[in-house]
């Protein structure tokens, strides 16, 4: 099986089977195309203009035609993000904070199948400004991408990813690299950090 993107959670010394290990502090989070070793800029984040209601059910990011609905993500038993049951869907980790709510909401996603592209496939293609859109309720929560970034899976930022951050963060996660066709997995991570935008929620009325 082609490899599916795996983000380790939760609490302390969380392994990922795919992915890779990642220790994580206590519950819980950086950069345009570089790579782990450049420096990532300061972004800030400011607190949504009003109260959301319900989990996030849907994401849509138009500039590389995603539109998904979201499963809840849960931990398998050995503390490795559960991925997505479906390639063509996008999910949520249940167990963070919601996209739109104070702190790093974290998506994660199939790059590939053995019969072709996934939900994440063209993530990489992201660059700073792009608008990724999460619906909760009868909202919909705005995001800017501040950066792409790609990681080695033995060096997962896990705090850049999962730690506290001062507004509504979104964090974005699938495979990328090279193929191990030894290991059955891509050697890297994509990770698409984002920000909430000025005018945060939109009612789907308005958005159409």
């Amino acid at each position: 099986m082609r490899a599916f993107v795996l983000i380790a959670a939760a609490a302390v010394g969380l392994a990922a089977a795919i992915v890779g290990a990642a220790v994580l502090p206590p519950r819980t989070v950086a950069p345009t195309w570089r790579t782990a070793a450049e420096p990532a800029p300061a972004t800030t984040t400011a607190a949504p203009e009003r109260d959301l209601r319900g989990p996030p059910t849907r994401v849509r990011i138009p500039r590389i035609g995603v539109d998904s609905s979201l499963a809840v993500l849960g931990l398998e038993a050995s503390g490795a993000l559960r991925p997505p049951d479906k390639y063509g869907q996008a999910g949520w980790y249940g167990g963070g904070p919601a996209p739109g709510d104070v702190g790093p909401a974290v998506l994660a996603g199939h790059v590939d199948s053995k019969s072709g592209p996934a939900v994440f496939y063209r993530l990489h293609e992201l660059r700073a400004g792009d608008v990724v859109e999460v619906s909760r309720g009868a909202d919909r929560v705005a995001f800017r991408v501040t950066s792409v970034t790609r990681y080695p899976k033995d060096k997962f930022p896990t705090a850049a990813v999962y730690g506290p951050t001062p507004g509504p963060e979104l964090r974005l996660v699938t495979c990328g690299g090279t193929f191990d066709r030894g290991r059955g997995s891509y050697r890297d991570n994509i990770v698409v950090f984002a920000v909430t935008q000025p005018t945060v929620v939109i009612p789907e009325s308005a958005a159409g």
